[in-house]
């Protein structure tokens, strides 16, 4: 599975982004897909994640009723809706595929800079 994320930029806080994952190659053998995010000298964290059985989202709390995640039938796409920026939403965003219910071995994409200005 390949992974190609686009949409990052730079907005002022409480500014709007719309990043989004295109997914190409055996996509049907995937679980779900989800977002990661990697602050400048930190570890990379969980923001959200989309299931494809039932169409379920989870999300860090730091996002919570802030950041959208949606994913398409076809398993090929996915996107993170970010409204209310912080600037401490600054970071590379990563997305991700999995092919089980955990994140071990899953398939990465090559992240997408998102900068929020105070």
């Amino acid at each position: 599975v390949q992974l190609q994320a686009s949409g990052g930029g730079l907005v002022q806080a409480g500014g709007s982004l719309r990043l989004s994952c295109a997914a190409s190659g055996r996509t049907a053998s995937t679980y779900g897909m989800g977002w990661f995010l990697q602050a400048p000298g930190k570890e990379r964290e969980f923001v959200a994640a989309f299931t494809w059985s039932g169409s379920t989202s989870y999300y860090a709390d730091s996002v919570k009723g802030r950041f959208t995640i949606s994913g398409d039938n076809n398993k090929n796409t996915l996107s993170l809706q970010m409204n209310n920026l912080k600037p401490e939403d600054t970071a590379v965003y990563y997305c991700a595929a999995r092919r089980t219910i955990n994140w071990s071995g899953a398939y990465w994409g090559q992240g997408t800079l998102v900068t929020v200005s105070s």
